[in-house]
């Protein structure tokens, strides 16, 4: 399959999707909740500042390249709007758990190594390892038909590669390289953590504030719905 989207179809998508599992008693969204979704300033790379206007204009895009299914605006309903580019039965790509989860954080955050996958996923698909991650990231690679994420170069100072997904644009797949381990600059402390050890809370505790956020998010999305309804 060939897709190829604008950053702005990448985010209402991606929203979607994330919704869908996140918050599925709101799902589909309305037009003021996925516009929130798309705003997000935690979970999203970059922070946009779209208007209802301009994700009403993508939803239309998207509707006609049959990647957005709409439930009317009957009974003077808010018109609610779901994601069919995978997963649904009028969707010709069928991922699994964890392809879902490596691909929704691909098109929320941009580039991201296999460590920082796991770590921002941990609410769409736990993954036990990294290894986990890395035989997902294969599997979308290879996939008969065409890829859907392509492995970049690794830069410099880095221990692994960084991963895109090719819904914006076809990326040549760069070839796996040997990790790296990077030499400490000084010997840690006696009695001070390991430096692995701090990274890996700090990976923790991260996705658990942006958690409570986005969920703080939700509950006040869902309060003002509630009013105007």
């Amino acid at each position: 399959m060939t897709i190829e989207l604008n950053p702005n179809e990448v985010r209402v998508l991606a929203s979607l999707m994330e919704k869908s599992v996140f918050t599925p008693e709101q799902y589909p969204l309305t037009l003021n909740s996925l516009t929130l979704a798309c705003n997000q300033k935690s979970s999203r790379d970059p922070v946009t500042s779209l208007d209802p206007g301009t994700v009403q204009h993508t939803l239309r895009a998207l509707e006609t390249k049959q990647l957005v299914t709409s439930d009317g605006n009957s009974r003077g309903r808010a018109e609610r709007f779901a994601q069919r580019l995978c997963n649904t039965p009028y969707s010709e790509l069928q991922l699994t758990r964890e392809e879902f989860a490596v691909l929704t954080v691909l098109m929320l955050r941009g580039a991201q190594t296999p460590g920082e996958i796991r770590s921002r996923s941990a609410r769409l698909c736990e993954f036990a390892d990294n290894a986990a991650v890395d035989a997902t990231l294969d599997g979308l690679i290879a996939r008969p038909g065409g890829g859907l994420v392509a492995r970049l170069p690794r830069k410099p100072n880095r221990q692994d590669s960084e991963y895109v997904h090719l819904l914006g644009g076809r990326v040549e797949s760069a070839a796996r390289e040997t990790r790296q381990e990077l030499p400490e600059a000084h010997p840690p402390a006696i009695g001070a953590a390991p430096r692995t050890d701090r990274l890996s809370q700090l990976e923790t505790r991260v996705p658990e504030l942006e958690r409570e956020l986005s969920e703080l998010r939700d509950l006040l999305v869902v309060r003002d719905e509630g009013k105007d309804a």
